[in-house]
């Protein structure tokens, strides 16, 4: 399976889920009163609308390179990524958060807990089934890497974001059940808005780390480290090349990379020999890595390279 592919069936089942849980929810939400039901009913809304637009990111960012975009649209993904994580923040947690404290200075017994609890235990269902979709996806894509340390390094903003919502989905209902059941058990109606504030807080901080992760991809992330230490071994490997200095990459999709390689050319070559050899050096980078869309090398000798090296960390040092 292709990481676009994989990346359409995990948005694909969330989106399914979310959409008949956030039915229920709002039903269930009409017939009790409940302030955390509607505060999950809001949550899978926003996230039904969140899945339709890294849809139309993952579309957009296949789109071919022309005049206007002569790397491609592959940067589309990230900046719909980027507004998904806003209207979490804005929507998602603001409106639980106004449902919550309104419920805790006017709360309201809850009518037909039942209904509630059904529908708990149905979205709990649909949510688990995406999670493990999603997870299985990020495990497969993730290799030795821990949890966090490959969702900061991850490319492809529509798998993590999926799986950090359906993980925010499911400790949200966790709260709504201990909310609804604790505002029943002990009369405490207060009870199920303090549970409505406790998912806004869960969607807060979701929203915070896709807003940090989908920025620094927005911004431009360089490509995973293999990706330059390959072209260094491939242009190190050319007869032609005397020293590969060194590489500088940007990420400009999920599958699309730019990348930039200093080498100093044996003193012998002439110019055709020295076209030919970037030449080689090209294809033999793009026959390795797919997602290079372009590769520029610029004929240079070591001691220059390291010089506007030292010069560019220096210049990151002082910021």
């Amino acid at each position: 399976m292709s990481s676009h592919s994989g990346s359409r069936t995990v948005v694909y089942a969330a989106l399914a889920g979310n959409l008949l849980i956030t039915v229920s929810k709002f039903f269930a939400a009409t017939v009790t009163g409940s302030s955390a039901m509607l505060s999950e009913g809001v949550h899978s809304l926003v996230d039904s609308i969140n899945e339709l637009l890294l849809l139309y990111g993952l579309h957009r960012a296949k789109a071919p390179r022309d005049e206007t975009h002569p790397f491609g649209y592959g940067r589309e993904l990230y900046f719909w990524s980027f507004i998904v994580a806003l209207m979490v923040l804005a929507i998602g947690a603001g409106v639980s958060f106004y449902e919550g404290v309104m419920h805790l200075r006017e709360p309201e017994p809850i009518a037909n807990p039942l209904v509630n609890y059904i529908v708990l235990g149905v979205s709990l269902l649909f949510e688990g089934t995406s999670w493990s979709i999603a997870l299985r996806e990020f495990r497969a894509r993730k290799g030795n890497l821990g949890y966090f340390e490959a969702f900061r390094r991850s490319k492809d903003p529509s798998t993590f974001t999926v799986l950090l919502e359906d993980s925010a989905a499911l400790l949200g209902l966790l709260i709504a059940f201990v909310g609804v059941f604790g505002a029943q058990l002990f009369d405490m109606p207060r009870l199920d808005g303090a549970a409505s504030i406790g998912i806004s807080i869960v969607l807060a901080t979701t929203a915070i780390l896709l807003l940090r992760e989908s920025k620094s991809l927005l911004i431009g992330e360089p490509a995973h480290p293999h990706v330059r230490e390959s072209i260094l071994e491939i242009a190190g490997a050319d007869p032609g090349v005397r020293h590969a200095n060194g590489v500088l990459t940007m990420q400009m999709g999920p599958n699309q990379v730019v990348a930039a390689l200093s080498a100093e050319f044996e003193d012998s070559l002439t110019t055709p020999q020295i076209e030919a050899c970037i030449d080689r050096i090209e294809k033999n980078a793009k026959a390795a890595h797919v997602e290079i869309t372009a590769l520029f090398v610029k004929p240079q000798t070591e001691a220059t390279w390291r010089g506007r090296r030292q010069a560019i960390d220096a210049a990151s040092e002082q910021k």
